[in-house]
């Protein structure tokens, strides 16, 4: 998106206008996360009582956490992807390599009923003779 959204929300009980190049969704979503944390941090006895600094710093930090914390997750969830599409890649050449040696299996299968036909027409032919012979 090229454009700037200027965006009004209310984060507390206060109305602001907040900006940016993300959607009016997104930026309501943002605006909403910051109240559910407001929301949990007000539910703590002593939160009130702390001056307004030291409440911006939790609520600060406390975002940091979240945000590391996805980050991290999401980095697990890169990796287990990767992982299994490493494993997705090995099991197709095995799978291939298996359809291969089925293939050639095939392959010496009929060679060897071909072979078990001409011995068979052979041994009728010998047992023919042998009986014309007797």
């Amino acid at each position: 998106m090229n454009n700037r959204n200027d965006v009004e929300v209310l984060i507390d009980g206060r109305r602001y206008t907040i900006c940016g190049f993300e959607s009016d969704e997104y930026l309501q979503k943002v605006a909403s996360y910051i109240n559910q944390k407001f929301g949990e941090f007000k539910k703590i006895d002593n939160y009130r009582s702390m001056d307004l600094e030291l409440r911006n710093v939790l609520l600060a930090i406390n975002i940091a956490d979240d945000y590391f914390k996805a980050e991290d997750k999401a980095a697990i969830y890169h990796s287990e992807r990767e992982l299994k599409d490493r494993m997705i890649l090995e099991m197709k050449h095995e799978m291939i390599e298996l359809q291969d040696a089925a293939k050639e299996h095939d392959k010496k299968v009929a060679e060897l009923e071909k072979a078990l036909e001409e011995a068979k027409k052979k041994n009728i032919e010998l047992e023919t003779r042998l009986k014309t012979k007797r």
